[in-house]
This record gives structure tokens, sequence and C-alpha cells, in this order.
């Protein structure tokens, strides 16, 4: 097992590697820099997108350009009126007077000694705005994946062994009816039943613990901060019931049919032994073995949105924000990190299916 995870371990680097080329290459052709959003906000014109189009009060007629001093004519569909020294600069600070190549070696350098940077526009290094967001992020993750495996496992083996049954049909029903509702809709729906937008003032509106959370005893940071994430992870979690229950209701069936399950009752076994000290380890090894992933997945994507309703500052609203600005640092920085993250995340999720069965012997599997 040793020599499989340092291969897993090695495979890392040019992984990772690939990840940060194909990204820093897409970068080169997206329309709008860094540069242009600071033009864009000298100018008056909100954002690098209305620059690009333009403005408002250019509808319909080509925008004027001017030489930048690199020699890229248009370059800066926004630099009208201003001086070629000032976008120098600019350039300059930004450090996009180098070329492409030498800015991705500089930085995959910094990457590999975790130097991320600062943020161009938050004059905050990323890591400490990463790790400003995360516990926002972690309370989203890690309490939509705890719920889901509580309510979904115990449900998925039930509805096995009810198959076919009243239980199994009705429930089916329900968590196919949740995993339909989008995350964005039933999130406002909570907010105008539960948040004080037309009915009831049950639970807070915007952030993760109140403006004196400080000041509380240890037992009322704990209920004021569940009495805060209660709205949010029940918006996060209620679409994920029905693909890991259906998932653990399946594997239960396909090994209730097997022939050790028929010899097991034979011997004698009551069903609830066969179920618990037979079936379960087998059934139950890609849906436990999923955890490290389905945490990831949680962790890291669908969180924008519910983020954004009930006003928390995690890292899904970091990368949007940080796209939208074309803050370099912060995007490539979290890529990186997040990309390591997960590749790492694969290899935990491997030896969890060698901690769930033993029997599972990689080493074998590659040879």
């Amino acid at each position: 097992m040793g020599a499989y995870i340092l291969r897993r371990l090695l495979l890392i680097i040019p992984t990772l590697l690939g990840i940060m080329i194909i990204n820093f290459v897409l970068t080169q052709f997206v329309p709008g820099g860094p540069v242009e959003q600071v033009l864009a906000n000298i100018q008056g014109e909100g954002d690098v997108f209305s620059t690009l189009s333009g403005g408002s009060g250019d509808a319909g007629r080509a925008p004027q350009t001017q030489s930048s001093p690199n020699g890229y004519e248009g370059k800066y569909v926004g630099s009208r009126g201003l001086p070629p020294e000032f976008i120098a600069d600019l350039e300059r600070q930004f450090g996009l007077d180098k070329p492409p190549l030498e800015r991705f070696l500089t930085m995959m350098w910094n990457y590999m000694r975790f130097d991320f940077g600062q943020s161009y526009f938050r004059s905050e290094g990323v890591l400490d705005l990463v790790w400003d967001k995360l516990p926002v992020s972690i309370s989203l993750g890690l309490w939509s994946t705890l719920i889901s495996y509580l309510v979904s496992i115990p449900l998925g083996i039930r509805k096995a062994v009810r198959d076919g049954s009243s239980f199994d049909s009705w429930t089916s029903g329900i968590i196919i009816a949740a995993y339909a509702i989008p995350g964005f809709l039933f999130a406002i729906m909570l907010l105008v039943l539960f948040a004080g937008g037309s009915y009831w003032q049950i639970f807070p509106l915007r952030g993760l613990t109140s403006p004196d959370w400080h000041q509380m005893s240890l037992l009322g940071k704990i209920l004021d901060y569940l009495w805060h994430i209660a709205l949010p992870v029940t918006a996060s979690v209620i679409s994920s019931f029905a693909t890991l229950t259906l998932l653990t209701k399946n594997s239960f069936l396909d090994e209730i049919r097997k022939q050790y399950v028929v010899t097991a009752k034979a011997k004698g076994l009551s069903e609830r032994r066969v179920l618990y000290g037979h079936v379960f380890r087998n059934a139950m090894l890609i849906v436990i073995a999923g955890f490290p992933g389905l945490f990831l997945a949680v962790f890291f994507g669908g969180s924008v949105i519910i983020e954004t309703l009930f006003s928390l500052d995690g890292l899904g609203r970091l990368g949007y924000q940080a796209a939208l600005q074309r803050d370099y640092p912060v995007i490539f920085g979290t890529l990186f990190f997040f990309g390591l993250i997960g590749l790492l995340v694969g290899i935990l999720s491997d030896l969890m299916y060698v901690f769930v069965d033993p029997r599972i012997d990689f080493e074998k599997r590659d040879t």
C-alpha cells in the first residue's frame, strides 16, 4: 500500500501542473483583465464588461482606443483619455509587463513555496483571504455532508428492506421532488417564510453569528451559531438526499440478493445480524468511501448562490468576485490550493476503501 500511495503522491505534481497550465492559458484569451477593470472604475463605467461593450453612452458606436505602451493597439478599450505612462505603470504593478511564460514560471515557483501573493484589489494576502472565508464554507460543507449521510443511509437501508412497499414509494416521491427543487428557489422560500420576508421572523437574515457573539457564553455561542446556520444548511442539503439514499438502497439490494446472504439466513442468523453483520460492510463500501469526495463537492461547489442569498462571506463569493474583477492572484492561488486538496482527497478516498474493506489491495490491482 505504501508504494501505491507514493505513486499517487508523485502523480499529483504533473496533474496539478496540467491544471494550472490549462487555466493560465485560458485566461490569456479571456477579454478584460485587471488593468481594464481599474480603467473602467476610473472612468466611472462600472466594471470591465461595460468597458468592453463601449459603455452605456457609446451604444451603437465603436469605442475609441489608444495604443498601449507595449505597442498593442487597442489592447485596453477603456484607456481613451488616459496617458500611456499611467497604463504602463498599472501593467508594471500587476506584473503584466512581462511575457506570459515568465509570469507563469514565477507564479509556479512562488506556489511551490506556498507564497500565493497579494490580492490586486483587496490589499490582503490570498492565504489570509482564504483563511477568513473558511469558517463559512466549512460550516456549509461539513453540516450539509453530515446531515445527508445521517438521513440518507438509514433511509436507504429501510427502503431496501421494504423494497416495493408503500413506504418505499412515498419516500421515493418525496426525495425526488426535493431533488427537483432548485436550491436557490428553496432558499428564497425559507427566507420568505422564516426570516421575516412575509411571515415569521424566526431565523436571522444574514451572517454566521450575531454582532455580540464574542460576549456570549460557550453555550450561547453554540446556539447562536446553529441558529444562524440552520436555514443556509437546510437550503444546501435539500437536494442531496435523493442520490445518496437511492445509492444506499441499490447497494443493499445488490448485496441482499447474493448467495452468501441466503446461506447466512439458512444457518439461522437473524435478519438484523445478516443485515448489519454481513451486508452492511459490503453494501456501504462505495457510500462511505465517497465521503471525502462528497464533502469536497459540497465544500467548493454550489455555495455561491446560498452565500449570496444569506449574506455569508465564504469561498464561493470570494471566487465569484475574484473572477469578475480578474483578481488573478486570488483566482490562481485558490485554484492551486484547492486543486492540491482535491488530489489529496482522492488518495484519502482510496484509503477509505481499504479502511472499510481490508480485502482491497490497490497494489495487486495495479500489477
